[in-house]
């Protein structure tokens, strides 16, 4: 669709549509954040896993979340349209964070011997829950992002500004979870933080319904007809999408409760999806096209070290603010992952004003440029964070002033690559497979956030049912990782500046 926006149809100079998904993706993050605040603890203190498992199934999850939007992507861009998409997930995902506030009891260590007893019933509607919400984010978030991007021309000077502002709005709905999710959560109980995830949910699909005539018929299925034509007497193509969207929630309940196995199964699926993405932009598109596509698989592949890195806030990072961090009484170790949102709120518009501003002097640095300073920052952080390790008194305790820190180059980071990351994306992509190249952009965070759960794994604190240290002896565990990781990222930040002005030649 190539209708022209007319200035009737705008609001602060961008379509009205934009914040109708403004208002959708912030509702929908409220209930991914504010359960994301609470999964690493909910897995540690209600169901006792170690912090090696808790973190592979944090990670699993994680990276099925990611990887899910290939599959919607691939669905929405051919069958059922974006939109219809979007409310298939939505309504999936208000059952999956309405299904995590039946907790059941708190599981019990054995006294004496390190098992420990779960209630097997209420185990399997939480790992339930989780699958609900990994194949409704699958269905909702490629697509959602992709009617952003179709709001605004190729060559639309306020497309990297109108996802900047997108953007902003994921993290309000972040900032607010994390808050108050975390403290419900932690405080009154784990049914009332999910409980409340779910409620945002539920805001979100009736924000989206209700704003449908903004989005200007963007997001329509394809072809309205082949989705009428009958399967069965009693089905329709639309309605065996639907049956199978829910076959794939029972496949996902059983797979995330294999964590094992899940990082086979994601390499295999990966090297199935960079090698198609390699020949159909090898076999398929004009040259132009072709290195556009593959310098964007590059950047995509690059990101991945970041993610990896950024994902420790929901679990390490979390873990080390519970035990090593002097947060005070009033705060819950859940509540510290809003310093990220907060950052963005605050920072997203000055980002948005700069690259403008930066532009128009053609001082903007290339997207190469801005993924190299996004992983050189992301490095930086946890290198500020081991230099306040350095002055933590006798009992490991971190001043909070350097926990804020880290996250404010972690912010800073994620700004320079994850909306522009996605301005890329629907940029450069071949229009055809435009929606699956979203699920791509999405899945490397899958890969990340695998790793991310192992590299977890490597700062396991009391494992095999044993007392949780903490003081010096777990923040030296924490300090020995987070050195290594300021190098790798701080290395490969400045690898990628350097070979920024070749790749973007290729562009």
């Amino acid at each position: 669709m190539n209708q022209v926006i007319e200035r009737t149809d705008t609001l602060l100079g961008h379509p009205k549509g934009l914040f109708v998904l403004f208002f959708t993706e912030m509702w929908e993050r409220f209930s991914y954040y504010g359960m994301r605040a609470l999964l690493i603890l909910y897995l540690t203190k209600h169901f006792l896993f170690g912090d090696k498992e808790a973190g592979l199934i944090f990670g699993s999850y994680a990276s099925l979340v990611y990887a899910m939007p290939v599959l919607g992507g691939l669905i929405a861009d051919r069958y059922l349209g974006f939109r219809k998409a979007i409310v298939f997930g939505a309504i999936l995902l208000v059952c999956g964070h309405f299904g995590m506030a039946f907790e059941g009891p708190p599981a019990v260590r054995i006294e004496g011997q390190s098992t420990i007893m779960r209630d097997g019933f209420y185990s399997q509607i939480f790992y339930l829950s989780l699958a609900l919400i990994i194949v409704g984010v699958g269905f909702l978030k490629a697509n959602i992002s992709t009617i952003v991007g179709q709001l605004y021309g190729k060559d639309d000077p306020r497309r990297d500004a109108g996802f900047t502002i997108f953007y902003m709005g994921i993290n309000i709905g972040a900032l607010v979870a994390t808050l108050l999710c975390a403290y419900l959560g932690e405080t009154y109980g784990w049914r009332y933080g999910f409980g409340m995830a779910g409620i945002g949910m539920l805001i979100g699909l009736v924000t989206f319904q209700s704003g449908r005539k903004y989005l200007q018929g963007y997001g329509e299925p394809p072809s309205p007809e082949v989705l009428a034509q009958p399967v069965l007497s009693w089905l329709n193509k639309e309605k065996l999408i639907y049956l199978i969207g829910l076959l794939v929630v029972v496949a996902v309940w059983q797979v995330i409760q294999r964590t094992a196995e899940l990082g086979l199964m994601l390499s295999i699926f990966g090297a199935a999806v960079v090698g198609w993405v390699i020949w159909f932009s090898v076999s398929k598109c004009e040259p132009k096209e072709r290195d556009r596509m593959l310098v964007m698989l590059v950047l995509i592949a690059v990101s991945v070290l970041f993610w990896a890195l950024f994902e420790q806030a929901g679990s390490s990072l979390t873990l080390f603010t519970d035990r090593n961090v002097a947060m005070g009484d009033t705060f819950t170790a859940g509540m510290f992952q809003s310093f990220n949102p907060l950052f963005i709120i605050l920072l997203a518009p000055v980002f948005a004003v700069m690259w403008v501003v930066l532009g128009r002097k053609k001082w903007e640095p290339s997207t190469p440029a801005k993924f190299g300073l996004g992983i050189l920052q992301v490095g930086l952080g946890f290198a500020v964070l081991i230099y306040g390790a350095s002055l933590a008194g006798p009992d490991g305790k971190v001043s909070v002033i350097w926990l804020a820190l880290m996250y404010l180059l972690h912010t800073t980071g994620e700004l320079c690559l994850s909306p522009v990351g996605l301005s890329m994306v629907t940029k450069l992509s071949v229009q055809r497979v435009g929606a699956m190249m979203m699920g791509v952009w999405f899945m490397s965070s899958a890969f990340a956030a695998y790793a991310a759960g192992m590299i977890a794994g490597l700062m396991a604190i009391g494992e095999g049912g044993g007392t949780v240290e903490s003081g010096l002896a777990s923040l030296a565990v924490y300090v020995a990782v987070f050195e290594k990781l300021a190098v790798a990222a701080v290395v490969l930040g400045l690898l990628v500046l350097v070979a920024s002005p070749f790749l973007q030649r290729r562009m």
